[in-house]
């Protein structure tokens, strides 16, 4: 296969996004550019780039990454950076695709979680402090509060898992929850919005207080093993 040769960074104007805007109008910019200003074998600015350029979060600018590179559009290339490539095959019909590629992304995420977080609940059960329960007692009462209030506790709802890898005492496995929780959002908060769900999910959070209060890594494991089977059950039905 003969390979593209890359260069560096096109120099490419963007136009600043509001911020109610969701990342389908970040990849609308992108792909705008890349199909008018743009050829094969380029590569995109850097993430933290495009981050000032379009005033955008770093979660939105991954988001619309990802979805032009289901599409044929870009491709990553490991210590070289995102190329711009010639759509294959698969952008014959690219929402099929994307669609399908999406499911299985989620759903293997979804499954990565119940890898990593029940048994670091476990663990966090045991290493936990009373200042961390503290914080994460005072991150659900915010979550109470916008529940009750009509609102979605996206932010509460990555607070109190990050707030558990916390616990555990292992600051190598902070970055993996926090990645995780990133390539989520979209996802989380399209599914906090399910009739019920931020309720069931308030519900799911107790518990794993309750156990992680009483230090009791067993039941800490098994409340994160069914929270996360009820989240699983819920975002797979949406997409």
């Amino acid at each position: 296969m003969t390979m593209v040769e890359t260069e560096a960074p096109a120099k490419v104007g963007f136009e600043a996004i509001s911020r109610n805007k969701v990342y389908q109008e970040v990849a609308k910019q992108l792909e705008r550019r890349i199909t008018e200003q743009l050829k094969p074998g380029d590569l995109l600015p850097p993430e933290r780039e495009l981050v000032q350029m379009l005033g955008v979060s770093r979660g939105s600018v991954r988001d619309a990454i990802r979805s032009l590179e289901l599409m044929g559009l870009l491709e990553p290339r490991q210590g070289v950076g995102t190329v711009v490539c010639r759509p294959g095959a698969n952008a014959a019909n690219p929402l099929a695709n994307a669609l399908l590629d999406k499911r299985k992304m989620v759903a293997e995420l979804l499954d990565v979680r119940k890898m990593i977080e029940p048994p670091l609940a476990a663990r966090a059960a045991l290493h936990r402090s009373s200042d961390e329960i503290s914080d994460m007692e005072d991150i659900l009462a915010r979550q109470e509060a916008k529940v009750r209030g009509g609102e979605v506790g996206i932010e509460e709802d990555s607070e109190f898992h990050y707030g558990i890898a916390l616990a555990s005492g292992n600051s190598v496995v902070l970055k993996v929850v926090d990645v995780l929780m990133d390539l989520l959002r979209e996802t989380r908060e399209r599914s906090l919005q399910v009739e019920g769900r931020q309720e069931k999910s308030l519900a799911g959070h107790r518990r794993i207080l309750s156990a992680l209060k009483q230090g009791d890594a067993a039941a800490a494991e098994a409340a994160m093993r069914r929270h996360l089977q009820e989240v699983e059950n819920i975002v797979l039905k949406k997409l």
